[in-house]
């Protein structure tokens, strides 16, 4: 089956400050986590850099730096594709998701303030309101899931978590589009909202672990229907 280019969103920021070659490479990533690329997807060198109305040089750093990352990797011909993961790197991701947003729910319990649990909640809200659209519930999930890690007041973690997130934009469809998924999702963060509200650390942790093995059987759901 060809390959299909793919499409590179986002803007150039020339006033930020940043070098060019890490301003392509943020966008890239930023267009990798929010899916406009998915596994199979082609990009070259003078394509990118047209879409971005950069040089190539900028755009050829990046892509080495995606390469280095491992979710590129070269194509037959020009340019680079984006990765396919197999069934182990998909547990084993899985396996340090739990581990790390388990982790996030227990520091959240002690650290998080009471702006920041309304603020989970909101976004829980705002998620129950979105049905029907995966796309964008998988963008708030991902926002309540970095809400929770931002109120565990650890860099180390939180990074961790956003790299691991862009592993996991490269498992293509969202696992809420598995019936019945929104459903246990929506009650389940709000048995993790509840334990970081009463500062019940052990009752988090546990709570969003059981929460990463779900998402991990529906995507085992998913995977299969490929």
């Amino acid at each position: 089956m060809a390959r299909r280019p793919a499409k590179t969103s986002g803007t150039i920021d020339r006033d930020s400050g940043v070098a060019l070659g890490e301003a392509v490479f943020r966008t890239l990533c930023e267009a990798l986590q929010a899916g406009s690329y998915r596994a199979g997807d082609r990009l070259r060198e003078e394509e990118v850099a047209q879409r971005l109305n950069v040089s190539r040089t900028p755009v050829r750093e990046a892509l080495g730096r995606l390469a280095a990352r491992g979710f590129v990797q070269p194509a037959a011909g020009r340019g680079v594709i984006v990765r396919d993961l197999d069934i182990s790197e998909v547990l084993e991701l899985y396996t340090m998701r739990e581990i790390l947003e388990g982790a996030a729910a227990r520091l959240a319990a002690e650290h998080a303030s009471r702006l920041e649990i309304d603020a989970m909640t909101d976004i829980e809200q705002a998620l129950t309101e979105t049905s029907g659209d995966a796309a964008e519930m998988a963008r708030l999930n991902r926002a309540f899931h970095e809400a929770i890690c931002r109120a565990a007041r650890n860099r180390y973690l939180d990074n961790a978590s956003r790299e691991l997130q862009d592993w996991i934009a490269l498992l293509g469809p969202t696992t809420f589009s598995v019936n019945g998924r929104p459903e246990t999702s929506h009650r389940e963060h709000l048995g993790i909202i509840g334990a970081i509200a009463a500062r019940d650390g052990d009752n988090a942790e546990k709570l969003a672990r059981a929460h990463i093995r779900e998402a991990l059987r529906c995507r085992l759901k998913l995977l299969q229907k490929q």
